[in-house]
């Protein structure tokens, strides 16, 4: 846990998302299993509908938005 706070200490926005998308995959994979337990999805499916977006959304963050901030910052 130290280094953790030493990593945070010199790299905070880093650190923050790295914290960040370890807690959003363990969200999303426990949020999947909670539902696939719950049986298919009938009627509305809005919490599978969540997961989905936040997947979605979490995927286009690290594969489009991070490359393009990566090559657009000032050195």
């Amino acid at each position: 846990m130290g280094g953790l706070v030493a990593q945070f200490r010199a790299h905070p926005v880093a650190t923050t998302l790295e914290v960040g998308s370890v807690c959003t995959c363990i969200v999303l994979f426990v949020g999947t299993i909670a539902l696939l337990a719950s049986g298919p999805p009938t009627g509305t499916a809005i919490p599978w509908l969540a997961v989905v977006a936040v997947g979605a959304a979490f995927v286009l963050f690290w594969t489009a938005l991070v490359p393009i901030y990566e090559r657009v910052r000032p050195a």
